[in-house]
């Protein structure tokens, strides 16, 4: 295929991630962008345990038994002529840093947002993660068929809070619980409000009025407030400005209901004009345009997705070029070209094989145990993309086996959940490997990390609280004097790493060690 294909091909993809708090709605938005993409013909139940549905991106056992997400997923699906490849993130805060690792691999997310709680604990993690990471950010402000804050307390809400500006691309009609519709800026149309049905399915298309043929469809009360509002935010609102939403400055922001599939298509056919396509991405020796020859970077490590199979896969984010099944590739570690056999393309658990990509696309490849998380692979293996950050757990567990015959099972199951990232582990100096410190950001993931061992490796772990809460890096001097609740430790690249009970025993490990310096986010280093 001649290059100029290749750049229309990369022009098309659109590779996103949402983000939300917990019980946002994040994962029935996501299910209804697949019903709409064609990707799936009947949404699942997400929070009824014992449905017969379960939403296809809560694919694990214990997703279904629970009614949580606690993996990213990975859905790949053509709508509007566009490659929408959807990374559906965990929204319980307890699985974040999953999705703090995803979001290295989206070139924008959507930040879902109940219209009643407006914007919450985790949002606000999240959405500094895709400040972090520079990528524009698009506002659903979702649940509008219920009762919700005032859309204008919700902008100012958003602004003050996050740092973000808004531009209303649609503007709700009744927030009491009495939706009637939602009014859309560009075009200056009216969508009524149609409600009920069978949530899983799709709805008729709305039907739309011009605002000046809306006497007698809507109250008069409805329609006098839209116009007071409408006329405040043309003279008081920030301007559309395309510029600043690529730039990460302004946020285009929606109203609807996912449940209700009530603005959903109207969002996702807008964000796909707006939301960027595949960008260059930085390179130790400079940007990497899209349209050249073939690099990508590992992002995510899942095993035992087949637990009949016991495979492993390496998800790849693929940055420029085209990649073909079979074709050779080299990591920027060294070492001989790998062949890159049996890619993959996913509807969360479910696969289909290949036989090509684009940059911008989401593939899995089958790993015998050969990839790493942040590793980049390219035709030329000189190719290095920056590593992913690795944030600081706050919970911390001795991790052993009940069973001491079962010892090397148990180390291989702790050093792959490791490398898929599932958690993070320390080894305080001159200790063994029959006991490992395990540290998450939220608690459920020692139930997971216990599960899946059970589950998958045939171990029964014994796991010991630690009153261990802070996690610090070395990033320079010494720590020669610490205080008497802190301890050393290394973590599984080897590098150092103090752990400390109390908050305040940070800093007074820094009075003790002039010129010592520590981070809470290890080094981004290029693995």
């Amino acid at each position: 295929m001649a290059q100029n294909d290749w750049a229309q091909e990369i022009g098309r993809r659109r590779t996103f991630a949402i983000i939300a708090h917990p019980d946002a709605g994040k994962t029935t938005l996501t299910e209804k962008l697949l019903l709409y993409g064609g990707a799936i013909h009947m949404a699942g139940a997400v929070k009824a345990r014992k449905a017969a549905r379960h939403a296809v991106s809560d694919w694990m056992e214990i997703e279904k038994q629970r009614g949580i997400s606690v993996t990213s997923s990975v859905m790949a699906f053509d709508y509007a002529g566009c490659r929408i490849n959807i990374l559906d993130t965990p929204g319980h805060q307890d699985f974040s840093e999953d999705t703090y690792r995803t979001l290295v691999a989206a070139d924008a997310a959507v930040m879902l947002i109940d219209g009643a709680h407006g914007v919450e604990e985790q949002t606000i993690k999240l959405f500094h993660v895709c400040r972090m990471q520079g990528i524009p950010v698009f506002t659903f402000v979702n649940k509008m068929d219920r009762a919700s804050k005032p859309p204008l307390e919700l902008m100012e809400e958003i602004e003050s809070v996050l740092g973000i500006r808004t531009y209303p691309v649609n503007w709700p009609i009744g927030t009491d619980g009495d939706l009637q519709g939602i009014y859309h800026r560009f075009d200056g149309e009216i969508e009524l409000y149609q409600s009920g049905g069978d949530h899983g399915a799709l709805q008729a298309k709305a039907r739309r009025i011009k605002l000046d043929e809306a006497d007698g469809a809507l109250d008069s009360h409805y329609l006098d407030r839209l116009r007071e509002d409408i006329e405040l935010l043309d003279l008081a609102g920030d301007e559309w400005n395309v510029e600043a939403v690529s730039n990460g400055e302004l946020s285009p922001m929606f109203f609807g209901s996912a449940m209700n599939n009530f603005g959903v298509q109207a969002f996702l056919e807008l964000f796909l004009q707006l939301a960027p396509p595949p960008a260059p991405r930085e390179d130790v020796s400079g940007p990497v345009q899209p349209t050249q020859p073939f690099s990508g970077f590992i992002f995510k490590i899942q095993a035992k997705m087949n637990p009949a199979h016991r495979d492993r896969i390496a998800f790849m984010r693929i940055c420029s070029g085209r990649f073909e099944k079979g074709m050779e590739a080299r990591s920027h570690l060294g070492g001989k070209p790998i062949r890159l056999a049996q890619p993959q393309q996913f509807m969360a658990d479910s696969r289909e094989m290949i036989e090509e990509a684009y940059a911008g696309d989401i593939i899995g490849l089958f790993d015998p145990g050969l990839f790493h998380l942040g590793e980049t692979l390219s035709q030329s293996g000189k190719i290095c993309y920056e590593g992913i950050p690795l944030f600081a757990p706050e919970y911390f567990a001795r991790v052993s086996a009940m069973d001491s015959m079962k010892r090397k099972a148990f180390s291989r199951g702790m050093t792959e959940l490791a490398e898929e990232g599932a958690v993070q582990l320390f080894r305080p100096p001159d200790s063994g490997r029959e006991e490992w410190i395990a540290g998450v950001v939220g608690m459920l993931q020692l139930d997971v990390l216990k599960y899946r061992l059970q589950g998958e490796y045939g171990v029964e772990a014994r796991m010991e609280s630690m009153p261990v809460h802070y996690a610090r890096w070395i990033v320079s001097g010494k720590a020669d004097r610490l205080p008497s609740d802190a301890s050393r430790a290394f973590d599984g690249q080897g590098r150092a790493v103090l752990l400390f009970e109390h908050e305040w025993s940070i800093r007074r490990a820094m009075e003790y060690n002039p010129g010592l310096e520590l981070t809470d986010i290890a080094p981004r280093e290029r693995v």
